[in-house]
């Protein structure tokens, strides 16, 4: 018997990087853990939360290894495939790497979903990692009572290509490729608010593969790469200030923005990761007295597959945002500084 069609959000208690532990939360469950031990190949493990783990390899090669998955976003089975292939490979561009090849995971809830949605779904991967350059190797699938799909991805890159979170410097500028406001438009398309132009918006943002990031990382100007995805531009920028043990400094009116974000946070659509974001590190945040509130969401704004956040010496920061561009990241702008003092955040108006 034919099954009804459903709405994959419908599913969802949430969607996309906002359905992540918040960041308070992770910090708890991740403090009494072991951290990865001596293995003197393993040049990047949990100590720093980077994006992914990196092993070196006897030849001076690095392996990288991440994995990502969520629950739907939007209603599209092949879109959200793409959107969720695209932010799992995104980490391995954050590392300054290439993917080599990713595996399939797959929850879904059987009996509630025809199996050509599911189709659908591992299609949408399928065609990232093809754009990618990469297989899709295999995988594992289970029963589970919310739509989840991504990849664990394997990449690789030189050693000396290797660019991590935490190696930002006093006097850097830090650069933001992609706008923000996924975390918004999601809450739209949620209640079905978002129109036809906002969507096309939406979907190409999430599915623009961060390969730039395995470029700017052959540039020894450039110091230290993450992306921003479910914690926001507040929540992954504060782990660059931690681990250089700098304050990042936030220049509140640079901030590229998807098209109708502003005027969709104005009206009030705004994700619980949003909020919970701000309660797990606000305390942490200095913000201009008078600051309205649908600005410092944007802030906190989780971003499914968003872009990266790169920080460089300040003379070559045109010559960087300028790459960006050429590579289709056409908003990309300076959005700060690092400079000495406490590692937290200051955002200035």
């Amino acid at each position: 018997m034919d099954m009804p069609p459903v709405r994959l959000t419908s599913l969802a208690h949430g969607g996309g990087c906002g359905c992540k532990l918040d960041p308070a939360v992770l910090r708890t469950l991740l403090a009494d853990q072991p951290v990865a031990g001596p293995f003197e190949r393993l040049l990047v493990g949990n100590e720093t939360a980077d994006d992914a783990a990196v092993w070196a390899l006897d030849d001076g090669t690095c392996l990288i290894a991440t994995t990502d998955f969520f629950t739907p976003m939007v209603d599209d089975p092949h879109d959200f495939g793409r959107i969720a292939a695209t932010n799992a490979i995104s980490d391995v561009y954050a590392m300054g790497g290439k993917p080599m090849l990713a595996l399939a995971i797959l929850g879904m809830p059987v009996g509630k979903i025809a199996p050509e949605t599911v189709a659908e779904i591992l299609k949408g991967g399928a065609a990232t990692c093809a754009e990618a350059g990469i297989p899709i190797a295999g995988g594992h699938s289970i029963d589970t009572p919310e739509p989840i799909y991504g990849l664990a991805v394997i990449g690789s890159c030189d050693r000396a290509h290797l660019r991590r979170n935490a190696d930002a410097r006093a006097g850097d500028v830090a650069i933001l490729t992609k706008p923000l406001g996924v975390g918004i438009y999601s809450a739209a398309i949620k209640r079905e608010a978002l129109d036809a132009s906002g969507y096309t918006d939406f979907v190409a943002t999430t599915t623009r593969l961060n390969k730039v990031g395995a470029d700017l990382a052959r540039d020894p100007e450039v110091h230290a790469i993450t992306d921003i995805t479910g914690f926001g531009l507040l929540g992954h920028g504060l782990e660059l200030a931690r681990g250089a043990g700098l304050t990042f400094v936030i220049a509140g009116g640079g901030i590229p923005l998807l098209p109708r974000a502003e005027a969709l946070a104005r009206e009030g659509f705004v994700t619980g990761a949003s909020h919970r974001n701000w309660a797990s590190f606000g305390g942490q945040v200095a913000l201009p007295e008078g600051l309205p509130d649908w600005r410092r969401h944007i802030l906190t704004d989780p971003q499914t597959s968003g872009g990266l956040l790169v920080t460089c010496t300040p003379p070559r920061a045109e010559a960087i945002l300028a790459q960006c561009r050429a590579a289709g990241f056409t908003q990309a702008a300076v959005v700060g500084r690092f400079d000495d003092g406490p590692a937290a955040i200051r955002v200035e108006a």
